[in-house]
């Protein structure tokens, strides 16, 4: 797979709209997990952002945690920060949520709006890659950038 699909595109305009300078790669083996994006980058685990889904337990609203990958989320940690406990859902609910497939969900693009945090150890990288829409799809990005094109508030994640 070498071809910018409709996902990847969605991604790259809606960067653009952000004001946002990517630079997309569409790999030739599987970035859905961390540790296969950062073989495929070239990169630490720590490099890479994890847009993982979870959903409130008093709203039932999607929420976006932006992690990076070598960290596991404490769910009670941030439960206490922003408000409300998280529970992990379904795929079901998360590609309703975001349009996306568990495995290539980007930082923004999404179906619907989503409440998003973002993890403070990605803002110790000069770059970081995410998922750009599909399982094979990733864009470098700077962390203080995104995290401030997204206006998510940072946060400890472990």
């Amino acid at each position: 797979m070498t071809e910018l699909s409709g996902p990847v595109l969605r991604v790259a305009d809606a960067a653009k709209s952000f004001g946002l300078d990517i630079a997309l790669h569409v790999m030739p083996s599987s970035t859905r997990t961390a540790e296969e994006a950062a073989a495929a980058c070239e990169c630490s685990v720590g490099e890479i952002v994890k847009s993982l889904v979870f959903r409130g337990v008093t709203s039932g609203d999607a929420i976006l945690l932006l992690v990076s990958g070598s960290n596991r989320v404490d769910e009670s940690k941030v439960a206490e920060t922003i408000g409300e406990p998280i529970e992990r859902p379904d795929a079901a609910f998360v590609r309703t949520a975001t349009g996306f497939a568990i495995g290539g969900i980007p930082p923004f693009a999404h179906a619907t709006r989503l409440a998003c945090w973002f993890d403070r150890d990605l803002l110790a990288f000069e770059r970081v890659f995410a998922a750009a829409g599909t399982p094979h799809a990733v864009f470098a990005v700077s962390p203080a950038a995104l995290q401030n094109a997204i206006a998510a508030p940072v946060i400890a994640m472990g």
